[in-house]
């Protein structure tokens, strides 16, 4: 072959290689098309079907309302929530989000395969991602569905197989609405706006169906970058992203163009919302957060969807609340009232000086101070109980210097030497408060028992069954709310309440609870506690604590603690048991001298259940088992007798029984140095007013 022929061969060669490089390169490209298509085809596979699979529980903010039903406020989250109906969405807010979300909504099966293309082209262009290809039932799917944040090729597969499949078991508007409450609309002080409504309430301080087109073009926009275009935090960017929206409107036919310049031109019009923060009584709030929290645990609570309601009465909390401030206790000395209803236990009063802000120490529920001689209560209510006749009996009310086996030494009086050297009945010396006749009661009852009888009646702190107890030396104190339910025993006959807050809880699927608080037990007779209710009925008649008297029959006990630090009433009539307490919050320091119970407390109760009692002026009901005594040998007591007919004093039996001499305690008496074995006038005990 000539040069020239073997040139011609040689070049009528190489179309041939050329072919088949493009054919090899075609044929490895199918294959991985193929192999893609497979693998794509296999990762979609592994979705489940949607049917089994379990929404994210996004959550709704708990509601808290009052006995009127008027709002207290929301369980605190860090996401606000609250799901509406489609139906309540506005049109405008709807078809803004439809037009810069996923214009082709309508249209497309759950996946836009020309949204992804173009998104992809004008990503690419753009050199960086600025268009997202989701369409919303992807996004509503990422909400609901998917739970791995990691951002790759498999996730996006399977949320593609997931839609298809939610879009043929549900209707467009089934997902718009479900996208609507479930999108992340942005955050503020620490709290997201989860859903429309919340985002609603955030930023214009109004409901969704309340808003302007404007306003839903601002919240449309939010979803792709809720803190970029936060309109409290970038003003400009926000603006500049609603009017986006707007033009996509006009752009889409949802509104002309003449109606998107005109919105574009306007402001913001925002308007900070409070709705999820605003909490009214913000103490008792707390106090029932605490009991449901102890009841459904803390992601129920905050994200339940709960609806509690409660058993303050707003009426009678301003009230408590406008006492409190016309008696000059705005922060410190401070005051406190709580209110107990005899009939159920429930707390219809709870209110406090100063503000939350101040401090969210709870002075009502959690402030556990020395009560005084509004202890006394619970000595003259074990006398009753043992058959001890208070108009019979009587003790010699003098300074005492005792030296008693189990208590060590223990030296009382009353206050400002008041004793008077002379015998007096328990009624006597309960109106006058005489701590030296109590002393000596409480070491003829028995301490243990004593402290058996606050137990029954409701005090819930510990107690250690020594006699300074008796007259209010107490090692812990107790907190108002404990000295309120515990003389609402008295008032309700014998019969003790569990104090509750909550009378019924609702969840979102219609199921209610109304929480068990406890069986209504009687303790004791309601001879007994008609008895104990007369002799105080003394104290505020003509004893220590007439500054309470409001003209209706009512009971009650004054209590001043050592040194002048505490000051009490507790009180009550047929219908409400109060108890008021002043002190300084932070410190046990001294009120001044002339700061008694009956100076300090007794006014603000008065003043209080004047409103509090509205129309009730009724005596409390003659008892159907009347008490009844027997002849009283206490170690103490000068005299003792029985009366055939307990409410006549002059017909006295003859009948003798076993003396009644206090029992052994088995109380520490060694080692406490807080001085809480100390029997006599220790820090706490009442100086006797």
């Amino acid at each position: 072959m000539t040069q020239r022929g073997r040139r011609r061969h040689r070049r009528g060669r190489k179309p041939s290689k050329v072919l088949l490089g493009f054919g090899v390169l075609a044929a490895l490209t199918a294959i991985g098309v193929l192999s893609a298509g497979i693998w794509v085809l296999s990762v979609a596979a592994e979705a489940p079907p949607i049917e089994d699979l379990r929404p994210v529980d996004r959550g709704t903010s708990s509601e808290v309302f009052a006995a009127d039903g008027t709002r207290l406020g929301y369980i605190q989250s860090d996401e606000s929530r609250t799901p509406i109906k489609f139906d309540q969405v506005p049109d405008d807010l709807a078809e803004a989000t439809i037009a810069i979300e996923d214009e082709r909504f309508y249209e497309h099966g759950g996946i836009d395969l020309s949204a992804i293309a173009r998104a992809a082209v004008e990503n690419v262009e753009a050199g960086k991602v600025v268009q997202g290809g989701s369409t919303i039932t992807q996004q509503l799917v990422r909400n609901l569905y998917i739970t791995d944040p990691e951002r790759n090729l498999e996730r996006k597969i399977r949320e593609a197989a997931l839609a298809e499949e939610l879009e043929d078991a549900h209707s467009k508007n089934w997902i718009l609405g479900q996208y609507l409450n479930t999108a992340s609309y942005g955050t503020i002080d620490g709290r997201t706006s989860v859903g429309v409504e919340a985002a609603s309430q955030t930023y214009f301080n109004k409901s969704a169906d309340e808003l302007k087109l404007t306003e839903s073009a601002l919240l449309a926009g939010l979803p792709q970058s809720p803190s970029r275009f936060n309109p409290f935090i970038n003003p400009t960017g926000a603006v500049e992203r609603r009017n986006e929206v707007l033009q996509k409107m006009a752009e889409q036919g949802y509104i002309s163009e003449g109606a998107a310049d005109r919105a574009s031109q306007a402001g913001l019009g925002l308007e900070r919302g409070y709705r999820y923060e605003t909490i009214r009584e913000p103490y008792f709030f707390d106090y029932v957060s605490q009991d449901l929290i102890s009841r459904y645990g803390v992601a129920t609570v905050r994200r339940g969807g709960l609806k509690v309601y409660t058993t303050i009465q707003p009426a009678l909390q301003n009230a408590a609340k406008d006492a409190i401030v016309n008696h000059g206790y705005t922060s410190d000395p401070a005051a406190a009232v709580v209110t107990v209803d005899p009939a159920n236990g429930h707390i219809v009063a709870m209110a406090s000086s100063g503000t939350y802000a101040q401090s969210n120490f709870n002075l009502a529920a959690q402030g556990h101070r020395q009560p005084g001689s509004a202890m006394k209560a619970y000595v003259l209510t074990t006398a009753i109980r043992q058959g001890v006749d208070p108009d019979a009996t009587t003790y010699e009310s003098k300074q005492l210097n005792l030296n008693l086996p189990e208590y060590g030494e223990w030296d009382v009086s009353t206050a400002e030497g008041s004793e008077c050297n002379c015998p007096m009945t328990i009624r006597e010396a309960t109106q006058a408060s005489d701590n030296t006749v109590f002393a000596q009661m409480d070491l003829d009852l028995g301490p243990e028992n004593v402290r058996d009888t606050a137990y029954d009646m409701g005090i819930e702190t510990t107690l250690d069954a020594v006699p300074a107890e008796g007259i209010g030396g107490l090692r812990i104190g107790v907190t108002p709310l404990e000295m309120a339910n515990g003389y609402a025993t008295l008032a309700s006959g014998g019969i003790r309440n569990t104090p509750t807050a909550i009378t019924n809880v609702e969840f979102p699927n219609g199921d209610s609870d109304e929480p068990k608080q406890g069986d209504r037990e009687r303790v004791f007779s309601d001879g007994v506690a008609w008895e104990v209710t007369d002799i105080l009925k003394g104290v505020v008649s003509g004893g220590t604590g007439t500054a309470a008297n409001i003209g209706c029959p009512q009971a009650g006990k004054t209590g001043t603690t050592d040194d002048y630090t505490d000051a009490w009433f507790v009180g009550y009539t047929p219908k409400l048991s109060t108890a008021v307490w002043v002190g300084h919050p932070n410190a046990r320091a001294t009120l001044g001298t002339s700061a008694f119970g009956g100076t300090l407390a007794a006014p603000i109760w008065h003043d209080y259940m004047l409103t509090a009692k509205g129309d009730f002026c009724d005596d409390f009901p003659q008892p159907e088992d009347p008490a009844e005594y027997q002849r009283f040998y206490g170690k103490y007591a000068n005299s003792g007798g029985a009366s055939s007919d307990p409410y006549d004093p002059d017909s006295y039996s003859t009948d003798t029984t076993t003396p009644t001499t206090p029992t052994d305690t088995d109380t520490d008496t060694g080692t406490d140095t807080g001085g809480a074995y100390a029997p006599g006038l220790q820090d706490g005990a009442d100086p006797g007013q």
